[in-house]
């Protein structure tokens, strides 16, 4: 396999790895981060930005909306596999085997897990192809924009915004009508700062895999042109 397929299978691994994990725990738990109330399905999100910049830059644009495609699929093979676990029915003996354990109650635990993930995962869904999509298009409008110069403005420029988009739609759509309007607002503020400072710390690594990547790839690219 050639080195830059090898890493793009890395690149995309990390993205799908990262998005499948923030869907999956998604908001099964709040925890503090410097003060503010963040849930837990942040912490491998914005990854999934860092990983789709870094494609765009040494693969293209098409290359990167090609991956945030593939990784809607797979989010809609996430739905697929879990509401099939939520439907089937369950064995009398696993009941059974809960109740005498001396710990009821953690038989509904996978009920109550895919109540929550299901819904932050529809909402995810929507707000991932449109943040995701609009993440690629403002990165190129950047880098065509300051003539391939400037990575750290396309790469936070980009994630910045496309960020806003996504935490709006996420926290809207997996909480109206569950909490009040004011907390809503609340985790919207909280979960995009908390967003903003991953993608802020992220930037060295970006211009590191740029730096590590970008001659061998692009090389194996003209030679194979």
């Amino acid at each position: 396999m050639p080195y830059r397929e090898k890493v793009f299978l890395i690149l995309a691994g990390i993205f799908i790895t990262s998005l499948v994990m923030a869907n999956l725990v998604g908001i099964t738990k709040i925890f503090i981060f410097l003060g503010i109330g963040i849930p837990v399905g942040l912490i491998p999100y914005p990854v999934t930005f860092l990983a789709t910049d870094l494609v765009s830059e040494l693969y293209g644009e098409k290359r990167a909306q090609f991956l945030v495609l593939v990784g809607f699929i797979m989010n809609i093979f996430l739905v697929l596999v879990v509401t099939i676990g939520f439907y089937a029915p369950a064995d009398p003996g696993w009941f059974e085997a809960i109740a005498s354990s001396g710990e009821p109650g953690k038989e509904h635990v996978f009920d109550y897990m895919y109540g929550y993930m299901i819904r932050g995962t529809i909402a995810s869904m929507i707000a991932y192809l449109v943040a995701q999509f609009a993440d690629v298009k403002i990165f190129h409008f950047w880098k065509r924009l300051t003539k391939g110069k400037h990575l750290w403005l396309r790469n936070n420029g980009s994630t910045m915004f496309s960020q806003i988009i996504d935490t709006v739609a996420v926290m809207t759509i997996t909480f109206v009508g569950v909490l009040p309007t004011e907390k809503i607002i609340e985790l919207i503020i909280y979960g995009y700062l908390f967003k903003a400072f991953v993608a802020l710390t992220d930037t060295p690594f970006f211009y590191l895999g740029v730096k590590l990547l970008k001659d061998k790839v692009g090389e194996e690219a003209q030679a194979s042109a």
